[in-house]
């Protein structure tokens, strides 16, 4: 197995969720490593998010899809891991258009420049939402499964791998399932329910709770990206996954159960349309490389909600915003009661 190395890197969206838990895991795995951030600083990105790694770290702020802006950034860098995305299932439903300008046209562009520029390796980060529901089956989706994407959010992301398919880079593609963790924006559904059990707010979970995911620790997903990026063959691409199955109602009751909380939080809201029930990846293929999981859910989801018991001021900001308030009741405020 050929194991590539690098010297300057650079890490798009690195001031959101996984973006930012990669740089942290990197810095530590690679002192050697120069790392430029370039980030658009959206709502979910945030540098509070890079602060215990600020002095390692080059940031410009910078849209993605603007190639002027990608361009500067892209000097004398060996590698690119594109994090950068609109990520939420719920907030494409409500608007697709930045979903298909970043993950799309910023794809395109990122690949348009890392090719002038000579960079040496691209990496992907993409979704297992681009496989499709697999509800009704016992089966785990794999890499040369067709795709099946139900959701705009979904759409872009099957776009995006599409076009660095066809780039002709060198480049490798990782499709993750469901990843948890600290820094994680609480609109998403553990940060949500635990800061929303912490507010003792009602917990909403979509038609039944039925609806299952496979759940993977942040630090977990960051080590796969970094092994594919070093161990992964040209042109492929590699699931990231937990090889677990846990519900929604699961997920809540364990949240509350775990912070003492009644269980008449729970509420079952109205489902969204086109809800997949079942998502499920096989990542037999990364662990041919040599990855592991090294966090069950167990542990992981007992630490996630130790960090946002620890740190509230870093979520309180966030959901005491304008723009936090005005989503949740666009999206929950016909479904919650």
């Amino acid at each position: 197995m050929t194991t590539l190395s690098f010297q300057r890197v650079l890490v798009t969206g690195g001031a959101g969720f996984i973006g930012s838990n990669f740089i942290r895991s990197a810095s530590a795995r690679h002192p050697e490593w120069q790392i430029i951030v370039l980030d658009k600083l959206t709502y979910a990105g945030n540098l509070a998010n890079l602060a215990d790694v600020r002095e390692r770290i080059t940031f410009v702020r910078g849209d993605i899809a603007e190639p002027g802006d990608v361009r500067p950034a892209l000097r004398g860098v060996d590698a690119v891991l594109n994090f950068a995305a609109e990520s939420h299932v719920d907030r494409s439903l409500l608007d697709a258009a930045p979903f298909f300008r970043t993950n799309v046209t910023g794809t395109d562009v990122l690949l348009t420049e890392a090719r002038t520029a000579g960079v040496r390796r691209f990496v992907q980060i993409s979704t297992d939402e681009v496989y499709g529901d697999c509800s009704g089956t016992t089966r785990h989706s794999v890499e040369t499964d067709a795709l099946r994407p139900s959701s705009p959010y979904a759409v872009s992301k099957a776009q995006a791998d599409e076009r660095v398919l066809a780039s002709g880079l060198n480049f490798v593609i990782t499709r993750s399932s469901n990843t948890y963790g600290p820094f994680q924006y609480p609109e998403k559904i553990i940060p949500l329910f635990v800061t929303n059990a912490l507010e003792d707010r009602p917990l909403p979970v979509y038609g039944d709770g039925s609806a299952v995911r496979d759940y993977l620790h942040v630090e977990d997903h960051a080590a796969g990206v970094d092994h594919v990026l070093h161990a992964g063959r040209t042109g492929e691409v590699y699931n990231l996954g937990a090889r677990l199955e846990v519900a929604g109602r699961t997920v809540a009751e364990t949240i509350l159960k775990r912070l003492g909380k009644p269980a008449s939080l729970v509420r079952y809201v109205t489902d969204r349309s086109n809800h997949d029930y079942r998502y499920a990846v096989d990542p037999g293929k990364a662990e041919a490389l040599g990855w592991t999981k090294r966090w069950s859910f167990a542990d992981g989801l007992e630490a996630t909600i130790a960090w946002y018991t620890k740190n509230p001021g870093w979520w309180q900001e966030i959901k005491g915003s304008a723009a936090y308030r005005l989503l949740m009741q666009d999206w929950y405020g016909q479904r919650v009661s």
